[in-house]
């Protein structure tokens, strides 16, 4: 309602600043609002860091998922936070997605995932971590607000 009145005013809305994070988009087609489906969607910063006492970095830090269609999406090096970041868009909400950390092509462990899950699937299968209950993938839960 805000926006309407200042439109009528002609004033413009508000900008937010944004940080200062690379925004990665797998294909339009791929989510929600782009490929005409229902429903809420959201975005997700996706960190990792060197583990402790590691020291050498590493060539490329990849994330991996049900979110992404199982399509790599690159992970930018940020030497001020000393971290690498992607921003994902577009995930469907109100329903748990899996994924894994691709350190330089091999699933990695990721200390913020939400929890574990069986991974279901070939495409799953072949990115999965051994644990001590079996092989397992990483979960998020996608709470649209």
């Amino acid at each position: 309602m805000l926006n309407a009145l200042n439109s009528m005013l002609g004033r413009k809305p508000p900008q937010r600043s944004t940080p200062a994070f690379v925004e990665a988009q797998p294909a339009p087609s791929a989510y929600g609002r782009a490929s005409g489906g229902a429903g809420q969607t959201y975005s997700k910063v996706f960190r990792w860091r060197l583990p402790d006492g590691q020291t050498d970095e590493p060539r490329t830090v990849e994330i991996i998922g049900s979110h992404t269609h199982w399509q790599r999406v690159l992970l930018q090096r940020d030497g001020k936070l000393d971290s690498w970041h992607a921003t994902i868009h577009h995930i469907p909400g109100n329903r748990t997605h899996h994924y894994m950390l691709l350190i330089d092509g091999k699933p990695a462990q990721d200390k913020n995932c939400d929890g574990l899950a069986v991974p279901h699937g070939p495409q799953e299968e072949q990115f999965a971590i051994q644990t001590p209950r079996g092989p397992r993938v990483f979960m998020l839960f996608a709470q649209a607000k």
